[in-house]
């Protein structure tokens, strides 16, 4: 049963970034106090001076850890946040981690043993991840899309369906804590597909250039990435695009009653948008 959301504030992590942004204003929609937490709003992660003040009085929280869920540093940040805020009374924590990815498994666990009301989302690769950050450059500027995705074929998830679960298990009372609910989009595209169905929508000629991980994370480094995240960021390509995820996952379906947003609904929104235009 869905809980009365009218004077439930939850504390979003992240709330100006890719996820957050969208989950803040899924739960806005929905009656939900947002409390944003961010660096500008005074919350980091890796201050715990700043994590009191933002959790004290809130009644739930979105946790999204901001280099990856699977990183070194995830599992104890994510743990320390979640036993400081059952405390204060936040007892009810939605995290979000990654499909597949073995390396956030510690995370989930750590989540797990702090008391908390906790539920996982468990998110395929994002669509949105081909419009915002660093992979639009290359699209927008030479019209190609270097990255180490071979022919692998992933089911890209919409991040505002992602909003929308993460939204809903927080009121939805206790019907998903303990649980993991694993979303994907509709369709399993490789990378050079979806480059087309992005050049369809824009009318441009783009293309996709797969690369090795090792290669691309040349390419990081390149850009000034620090050498240990670039070292992260290999293992994860290496892993996650091995096609471990070329199935679909029905998360969506089964949290929101509806079928996921199909990526060249996402293409077409996005384009009319301007987001890949020279």
């Amino acid at each position: 049963m869905a809980q009365d959301t009218r004077n439930m504030t939850v504390v979003v992590t992240g709330a100006s970034g890719r996820t957050g942004s969208r989950v803040a204003g899924a739960a806005r929609a929905a009656g939900l106090t947002v409390r944003a937490a961010s660096r500008a709003q005074g919350f980091d992660w890796q201050d715990r001076s700043t994590w009191a003040e933002v959790l004290r009085g809130a009644d739930a929280a979105y946790l999204v850890y901001p280099s990856d869920v699977g990183a070194p540093d995830a599992p104890s940040a994510v743990g320390l946040l979640a036993h400081e805020a059952v405390p204060l009374g936040v007892r009810r924590l939605v995290l979000l981690s990654a499909r597949g990815e073995e390396r956030a498994r510690p995370t989930e666990e750590a989540l797990r043993e702090s008391g908390a009301d906790w539920t996982v989302v468990r998110a395929a690769w994002f669509a949105q991840n081909f419009s915002e950050g660093p992979l639009v450059e290359g699209l927008r500027r030479t019209g190609e899309l270097v990255f180490p995705g071979g022919d692998v074929r992933e089911p890209f998830v919409d991040v505002r369906d992602v909003a929308d679960v993460v939204v809903a298990a927080l009121t939805a009372g206790d019907r998903y804590v303990g649980q993991a609910l694993t979303v994907s989009g509709p369709r399993l595209l490789t990378f050079g597909e979806a480059v087309a169905r992005i050049a369809e929508a824009t009318g441009r000629a783009l293309t996709y250039r797969p690369v090795s991980a090792r290669q691309y994370g040349e390419n990081l480094t390149g850009f000034g990435v620090p050498p240990e995240e670039v070292e992260f960021l290999v293992d994860v390509f290496e892993s996650l695009l091995d096609g471990r995820n070329a199935y679909l996952s029905d998360g969506v379906r089964q949290v929101l009653g509806r079928e996921p947003r199909d990526f060249t609904e996402f293409a077409r929104e996005a384009a009319a948008a301007g987001v890949w235009q020279a």
